[in-house]
Parts: structure tokens; sequence; C-alpha cells
């Protein structure tokens, strides 16, 4: 199962706070938006995604289709086939895909510790 790059998201209080302090660790802004409350943060190959007031606790994220400068892989597996598998499996999602057969969709479930895990498709 190929999930695509990792990164943390975070769910910080002040967002120019926290990109300053990530920005001293030698993050840099990859993508986001001050103005719609989030960006997204890359040193070499670690991402950190910063969020304010758009969820309580922080998440681990899985971006199937893309690498962890947000560019497009191929092949990857569809976060469908991923569903399909995580349920074979017998793990429970906490939210499914929407059935469509293509495109950008989610799944989140929850691991054994209470940890929230998104698979979010782009593409």
């Amino acid at each position: 199962m190929r999930l695509g790059a990792f990164s943390i998201s975070l769910a910080v209080k002040d967002l120019k706070v926290s990109k300053e302090f990530y920005e001293k660790l030698g993050f840099q802004v990859l993508s986001g938006d001050l103005d719609k409350n989030y960006l997204i943060m890359n040193n070499e190959n670690s991402l950190v995604g910063l969020f304010q007031g758009m969820f309580e606790e922080n998440i681990l994220t899985f971006n199937p289709g893309w690498n962890e400068n947000g560019e497009d892989i191929n092949p990857f597996d569809d976060v469908r086939k991923i569903e399909k598998d995580l349920k074979s499996k017998g793990l429970e999602l906490i939210q499914a895909t929407d059935g469509s057969k293509e495109g950008p969709a989610n799944i989140i479930l929850k691991d054994p510790d209470g940890n929230t895990i998104l698979i979010d498709q782009h593409r």
C-alpha cells in the first residue's frame, strides 16, 4: 500500500508565530496562505502543515499521488483502493470516500492510541 507524502498537520494557536518558529528550524513555505489560516512547510523531505482554527487536534496526514514537494507521482494507489484494503483488514473508518470513481477524496481513521490519520488525495 503506497500512501504518498507524509506530513504532520498541526493545530496551531498563532500561525505567524508557528511559521517563524519552523523557519528557524530550517523549514520554508511550500504552499498555503496566511490569509486562509494554513501553511505547508518543508525541510528537505519533511513536511509540516500549520493550521489555525481548522481542527482541534494534530493529524497524521498522507497524500496519495503526491511526493514531499507536492508534485504528482505515478503510479500511486488511489485512496479508494486504500480504503478497500483497510476495510478488508478489519479497520474501522471514521470517514469513508463519497463513492466517486476517481479524483479527490479522503478517508479518516484513528490508530489504537486515538491519533487521527487522514489519507487525503488531491487529484
